[in-house]
């Protein structure tokens, strides 16, 4: 009897089939504008190139809408990423409980057979703190989910697939 074939992935091949951004909002949406910067690295620190992040979130008035929120955007040969999206309002959560405001993100790679699925959640707003979905995440690992305000106005928030310094993904 031969042997099997051993499982291997090809593709996905994102930069060829989606060469750019789906922005979330047009460019009439009210609410702030906002940029969040970041790289996807996988368990040795490698850049993960040709990852693909969707994104869902309110808009600014804190309403989900099925015409709006959803965004795709492609990371580069270096795993580097940038979202353009509108500053999300909060949102109702378990037992009636705002929510902070935040942007669910998916990821597909390469290799990755089910997409991984965490939060971004903003440090500097107040209610972050008190979210009642971040605090289901372990203390010492919250940080993964915070995006960093940085000097030009810009969050920096990375991705780390697995490893020491996992991003917080969660079973849905």
């Amino acid at each position: 009897m031969e042997a099997l074939t051993p499982f291997q992935t090809i593709g996905p091949y994102f930069a060829v089939a989606m060469p750019g951004a789906v922005l979330p909002f047009r460019d009439d949406e009210p609410g702030q504008r906002i940029l969040i910067r970041g790289q996807v690295r996988d368990g040795a620190g490698a850049p993960a190139p040709d990852v693909m992040i969707e994104t869902w979130q309110a808009d600014a008035a804190g309403r989900l809408r099925p015409d709006a929120g959803w965004g795709r955007f492609p990371t580069d040969a270096e795993g580097r990423f940038e979202i353009a999206t509108v500053r999300p309002g909060r949102v109702p959560g378990p037992e009636g409980a705002l929510q902070a405001p935040h942007l669910l993100i998916a990821l597909l790679a390469r290799g990755i057979l089910t997409r991984l699925v965490t939060r971004l959640y903003f440090a500097d707003e107040p209610s972050t703190s008190e979210d009642p979905i971040l605090l289901l995440a372990p203390a010492e690992r919250r940080h993964t989910l915070i995006a960093q305000p940085m000097d030009d106005g810009a969050f920096a928030f990375d991705l780390v697939l697995q490893g020491l310094h996992e991003t917080v993904f969660f079973d849905v």
